[in-house]
């Protein structure tokens, strides 16, 4: 009798899930800037960081702030990739997610995003969000498989400071005292607050609010990739896009569906970096004014 073929053996040992760290950010940001890197690449776009060192300060911020619940996984006994939710207010949002290029098809994408899920079900968050680069078949596929749903189509758009006054606005520095309006502005909008946001956006200096007739008609925690913004109409945010310095980061995310702030912003010299999708999972409500989704949602 021929002897029996020995048992298949994994190529990889398990992978293990684990919170996060803040000595894990400096691998996980040079995996954070190779994977967007590898994949932008792949598909003749421009990466969201131009060095390892802007993930890595991303991360490092990320994993040690006490409303982000972050996690990395190990295999083979090395960090391979790492997702993070933002717990910060009543709506989660997911992201960065990113995984080693060397580590792909094994499944890491989905058990990272699989801890967070399960986080937020634990936490009873009514929702959870995320922006997706609309290039990427795999994680379109994947976030829609776990329960995700295409809510909005974005443009990243970037280009030089406007620098245009708004008649009959002020722009000025978002106070403390204004949290409440501005809260109560976002839940008419979108129906919820983004409260724990902006807290930090007022300590770091970056929020503005854009007062016409005596009252703030829009705010932003920043005009930047990782800041939202919202307003009673175009107009309004169209004032807080005019007077920014700069768009930080690789652009704003621009509601494309919204036809009207987005031929503004080309009008006024931005261009189309890349589409992009804003997806959700649970609670949603269509938006009833202007707005600018961050990276997270």
């Amino acid at each position: 009798m021929a002897a029996e073929p020995p048992p298949l053996i994994s190529k990889h040992k398990a992978i293990v899930i684990r919170r996060a760290t803040p000595a894990d950010a400096e691998i996980c940001g040079r995996i954070c800037f190779e994977a967007f890197a590898t994949l932008a690449n792949q598909h003749n776009f421009p990466p969201d960081f131009p060095t390892a060192d802007a993930p890595r300060k991303v991360l490092s911020v990320m994993f040690s702030h006490p409303s982000f619940f972050c996690v990395v996984a190990e295999q083979d006994e090395k960090l391979v990739g790492s997702n993070c939710l933002d717990e910060r207010t009543p709506i989660a949002g997911v992201g960065p997610i990113t995984i080693d290029p060397g580590a792909q098809d094994s499944k890491v994408g989905r058990q990272l995003m699989q801890a967070v899920l399960r986080r937020a079900a634990e936490r009873k968050f009514a929702g959870v969000r995320l922006v997706q680069a609309a290039y990427h078949n795999r994680s379109l596929s994947l976030y829609a498989k776990l329960g995700f749903i295409v809510r909005e189509p974005l443009a990243c758009m970037q280009g030089p400071a406007i620098r245009k006054a708004s008649p009959g606005y002020d722009i000025r520095t978002l106070e403390p005292d204004d949290l409440g309006i501005c809260d109560d502005l976002c839940v008419r909008v979108h129906g919820h607050d983004r409260s724990g946001e902006l807290r930090d956006a007022i300590q770091q200096g970056t929020a503005v609010v854009a007062e016409s007739q005596g009252r703030i008609r829009a705010y932003a925690s920043s005009i930047a990739f990782f800041g939202h913004a919202v307003g009673e109409s175009n107009q309004d945010l169209q004032a807080l896009i005019s007077a920014a310095r700069e768009f930080q980061g690789p652009g704003i995310l621009v509601p494309t569906r919204n036809t009207g702030l987005f031929r503004w912003c080309l009008e006024n010299g931005l261009r189309v970096v890349q589409p992009m999708t804003l997806m959700t999972w649970g609670l949603y409500n269509e938006p009833t004014g202007a707005y600018l989704p961050s990276i997270l949602f």
